[in-house]
C-alpha cells in the first residue's frame, strides 16, 4: 500500500507540467513547500505551485499541513487510508479530490 501513496503522489507531480495559465505566478503554501523540498526530479518552481494552486481551490489549511506529510512520510498517507476512523475517511476522500483536481489544472 505504500506504493499506493507514493504513486499517487508521483502521480500528482509528474501530471502537471507547463500550462501556463494554470501555473499564473508562484503561489506558496505548505503543499508548495513539501514538493520543493520532495527531493523529485519532477519537482520545480511551477509545478510545486500549480500543485499548491490545486490544494488552495479544494482543501482547507488543515488538510494541506496535513496532506504536505506525506511527501516525507508515505506510511502516514497509507495509516490514514486504511483507518476506519470516520475523520480519517473524510480527509481522505478530500485529498483524493484534491490529487484529481491538481492532475487537471495542472496537466497539459
Amino acid at each position: 500500500m505504500r506504493t499506493t501513496i507514493l504513486f499517487l503522489a508521483i502521480l500528482v507531480l509528474s501530471a502537471c507540467s507547463s500550462r501556463s495559465g494554470a501555473r499564473g505566478g508562484n503561489v506558496s503554501g505548505p503543499i508548495a513547500s513539501a514538493c520543493m523540498d520532495s527531493g523529485r526530479n519532477s519537482a520545480s518552481r511551477g509545478l510545486c505551485s500549480c500543485v499548491q494552486q490545486a490544494a488552495n481551490q479544494s482543501i482547507s489549511k488543515a488538510d494541506q499541513a496535513r496532506a504536505a506529510r506525506f511527501f516525507d512520510d508515505p506510511q502516514s498517507a497509507e495509516d490514514v487510508r486504511q483507518s476506519d476512523n470516520p475523520r480519517d475517511k473524510a480527509f481522505w476522500q478530500r485529498y483524493k479530490n484534491f490529487s484529481a483536481t491538481a492532475e487537471a489544472i495542472c496537466r497539459v
